[in-house]
C-alpha cells in the first residue's frame, strides 16, 4: 500500500474507532438516549449492552493492523443496523440531537468502508483464504 493510503487508512480507521468508543459511554452507563433508542427498539437493555460490546471489539479490531479488515466489517455490520434504524423506526433526529446520531453512524459507515475498499486485496486473500479452510483443494490429498 502507497504512504497516501496507509495515511488515510490510518486516519479512516481512527475516526471510526474514536466515534464508536465514545458512544460506549452512553450505552454502558444506561444513558437516557441509549435507553430511549434502544426501547424503542425493543432491544433493551440486552441489545444495547451487546451492541456496545460489539462497537468495542470493532474499534479494537479496526486499529490493529492484521484485523482492521474485520474491525471495519464488523463496523459496517453494527452501522447498518443504526442508519435502518434511524430511517425505519427511530428517526433522524433522535431526542433533539439535530440527527449527531444518525452523522455518526453514517461516518463511521463510510470510514469502514473505505477502509475495506482501500485494503481490498487483502480482503480478497482473507476470503480465500478461508474458501481453502472450508474447502481445502482435493487434488493434493489424492
Amino acid at each position: 500500500m502507497s504512504k497516501a493510503k496507509t495515511i488515510l487508512s490510518w486516519v479512516l480507521r481512527i475516526v471510526s474507532a474514536v466515534i464508536l468508543l465514545q458512544t460506549l459511554f452512553f450505552k454502558f452507563t444506561a444513558a437516557p438516549e441509549s435507553v430511549y433508542i434502544f426501547s424503542k427498539i425493543g432491544l433493551e437493555p440486552f441489545g444495547r449492552i451487546g451492541i456496545g460490546v460489539g462497537e468495542l471489539i470493532a474499534s479494537i479490531l479496526i486499529l490493529l493492523n492484521p484485523t482492521k479488515i474485520l474491525g471495519a466489517l464488523l463496523a459496517i455490520g453494527l452501522m447498518s443496523g443504526a442508519i435502518f434504524f434511524h430511517l425505519t423506526v427511530l428517526g433522524v433526529v433522535v431526542m433533539n440531537d439535530g440527527g449527531l446520531l444518525l452523522t455518526y453512524a453514517a461516518l463511521v459507515w463510510i470510514a469502514s468502508s473505505t477502509v475495506v475498499l482501500l485494503d481490498r486485496n487483502e480482503l480478497a486473500m482473507m476470503l480465500t483464504q478461508i474458501r481453502n479452510l472450508i474447502e481445502p483443494d482435493k487434488s493434493k490429498s489424492l
